[in-house]
């Protein structure tokens, strides 16, 4: 047999092999992965549900914030903060190889912060517990460094869509999510695979997946182009002005020199007083019910993204364990609100554009963003979002609510930088315009 013929029955014999080998191991990543997360998100419901009902439950913050604390710093450290950036972390630190009790802290510290109302998301914890028990599962299979890393991109994407329903754009966001600039195409089957099986698995256990309907279809559609441009930069512009906010809060915690699980009593405290003062429970907590209210084009009021800004920022800046995506959701649908009152503009139709273009650009994955809005909202929404969210990531620059996320490819060609720094290394980059 002529050798080019042997080559190519080689090669593809290679390729069918390692299809079929990452096809079995992202499906059972995706099932178990899915299962787990599922009765997380329904233990979580569960409680929210029965400690709301009681009067005055915010109260008991500052003792959740405490405990949710000195559990992470006692059994698992890295189980801190907003999950997907300890996963990001992982892969890029340690080839996505994590301490699996990450798994049931993770778990605890979050259902202990949420249902006493810390405003926080679930989909972190659901990352972070999917890249735990991806990493388990490599360790058990002798997985060499790559092949960890191309599984722990699948229990991302496992666990963010089984909070958040949207299967492509799950699996888009876990390869598009570790770099700015660069999509991990290797991780990109597998992910889908893992992505898709959670979805499944998730709704036969009983979990409902996101789903909204928005209608209008906008008739001037070179008007309509331009307002989309305008409101980009105006997302663009919010998505700095919280990644700021976020990190001059961590800064000022990070200032205080006692025992940690203390901070969240400060943190609680806090929090409890702007509950007292404001008059209202919308701001704390997951929040599904006021992004409910924006997307069916019901009009809030004008400073719900700033304060839930805030009401974020100080739970997980003071021990709180939770997601941060949530957060954003709810910011955008927001903001997209308020732009819609304002300049009279259809308010779901721009809640829908807010809401996936605050989280797009903030994650600096905005193909993500774009499928994830097709997804859940429906064409008609998605076209403009897409246009959204170019503009805001490119207003966004290099920040990143992400700060381990590796950049890759500038956003401009006009700057030259050293390649692979991590958006936390920003000092280390030499910025200079072309002349």
């Amino acid at each position: 047999m002529d050798k080019n013929i042997k080559k190519y029955f080689k090669s593809e014999s290679i390729f069918f092999i390692s299809a079929v080998k990452w096809i079995s191991i992202s499906t059972l990543i995706g099932v178990i992965v899915g299962t787990i997360v599922a009765l997380f998100i329904k233990l979580v419901s569960f409680g929210v549900k029965y400690v709301s009902s009681i009067n005055y439950y915010y109260l008991f913050l500052p003792i959740a914030l405490f405990l949710s604390s000195y559990i992470i710093i006692k059994l698992a450290p890295n189980a801190k903060g907003h999950g997907t950036e300890k996963a990001i972390e992982a892969i890029h630190k340690n080839s996505g190889r994590s301490d699996f009790k990450i798994v049931p802290v993770k778990l605890v510290s979050t259902l202990v912060t949420i249902i006493f109302g810390g405003s926080v998301g679930m989909e972190g914890p659901g990352t972070q517990i999917g890249s735990g028990i991806a990493s388990l599962v490599s360790k058990l299979f002798k997985m060499d460094d790559i092949d960890t890393k191309r599984l722990v991109v699948c229990g991302i994407s496992a666990g963010f869509v089984a909070v958040f329903g949207a299967p492509i754009g799950a699996a888009v966001f876990a390869a598009e999510v570790l770099y700015i600039g660069k999509i991990s195409y290797v991780s990109l089957l597998p992910s889908v695979i893992a992505s898709y099986s959670s979805y499944f698995t998730g709704l036969y256990i009983g979990t409902n997946a996101l789903n909204y309907s928005i209608t209008y279809i906008p008739k001037i559609h070179i008007l309509m182009f331009l307002k989309i441009v305008a409101f980009g930069i105006f997302i663009g512009i919010a998505a700095r002005l919280f990644i700021a906010f976020i990190n001059f809060t961590e800064n000022i915690f990070g200032r205080i020199r006692f025992f940690n699980p203390l901070k969240g009593i400060i943190g609680g405290v806090i929090i409890v007083i702007f509950v007292l003062l404001v008059g209202s429970n919308d701001y704390i907590g997951i929040g599904e019910n006021v992004i409910d209210t924006a997307l069916s084009g019901g009009k809030l009021n004008n400073l719900p993204s700033l304060f839930k800004a805030f009401t974020t920022s100080i739970p997980l800046s003071s021990g709180g364990s939770g997601g941060i995506l949530t957060p954003m959701l709810y910011i955008g649908a927001s903001l997209g609100n308020i732009w819609a009152i304002i300049f009279n503009q259809n308010i779901a139709f721009f809640s829908a554009i807010g809401m996936a273009t605050f989280f797009g650009c903030c994650a600096n994955t905005p193909i993500a963003a774009i499928i994830i809005s097709l997804e859940l909202f429906g064409h008609s929404t998605s076209i403009y979002t897409s246009v959204a969210c170019m503009v805001a990531y490119l207003i966004m620059g290099h920040m990143s609510i992400y700060p381990t996320q590796i950049l890759v490819t500038s956003k401009s060609p006009s700057i030259k930088y050293d390649a692979k720094n991590k958006i936390s290394l920003r000092s280390s980059i030499k910025v200079m315009l072309h002349k």
